[in-house]
């Protein structure tokens, strides 16, 4: 296997594909990109086209989309241990996805300003943004109350990208501080593999 490169920005969501790197504990390399340039440079155009951070690039690999990132590196070294065994992995996709999707969907609506009308929900992927992220502190509760992570009582790539949009919600006021968020975050971010990743970031900022 070639080494990994990460195309990155400063403080973009690529500090959650850099925090999945140091959980998997295999050595990197980071083709740091400024804000807005990946947009209008060739050569990194030619790898993703969206122009977006961040992407993956392993050999002749390419994975972009944080989410994706995030479930190639567990699947592709499975001694790490980020993803559950096959037969265990309904909530693991369940959640991976629901971040990335109508949460994800719902937040970036919310911080544009933008209120569904009650009579389209039915039509909007997420419903509402109050809808969703009641179902995610239900989901947050059950992890901090009865078990331990989102999937099971295991760490796993789920809790990288689910964490992550938690974590940044709460930076941001994008997610409402509710004690079962604030719990579960708190047990992510003191992982030293998270610790590591925000020193680590400071650097390239």
């Amino acid at each position: 296997m070639e080494k990994l490169n990460l195309y990155t920005s400063p403080m973009s969501r690529g500090s959650i594909v850099r925090w999945m790197l140091e959980e998997v504990g295999v050595p990197y390399d980071i083709t740091a990109l400024a804000p807005g340039v990946s947009s209008q440079d060739p050569q990194y155009l030619s790898i993703n086209p969206t122009g977006k951070v961040p992407t993956l690039v392993n050999g002749e690999t390419v994975v972009t989309e944080t989410a994706a990132i995030c479930m190639y590196l567990a699947d592709i070294f499975p001694n790490a241990y980020l993803a559950p065994s096959q037969d265990q992995r309904g909530a693991y996709y369940r959640w991976f996805l629901f971040a990335a999707g109508p949460l994800e969907a719902a937040i970036t609506n919310k911080m544009l300003g933008f209120v569904v009308p009650d009579e389209l929900r039915k039509s909007v992927g997420y419903g509402s943004y109050e809808n969703v992220i009641d179902v995610l502190e239900g989901a947050v509760s059950v992890a901090v109350s009865n078990q331990e992570y989102i999937a099971g009582n295991e760490f796993s790539a789920a809790d990288v990208y689910v964490g992550s949009q938690i974590g940044f919600g709460l930076q941001f006021g994008t997610i409402e501080k509710r004690p079962a968020f604030e719990k579960y975050w708190e047990r992510l971010s003191s992982r030293e593999a998270y610790i590591r990743t925000q020193e680590l970031e400071a650097k390239l900022v």
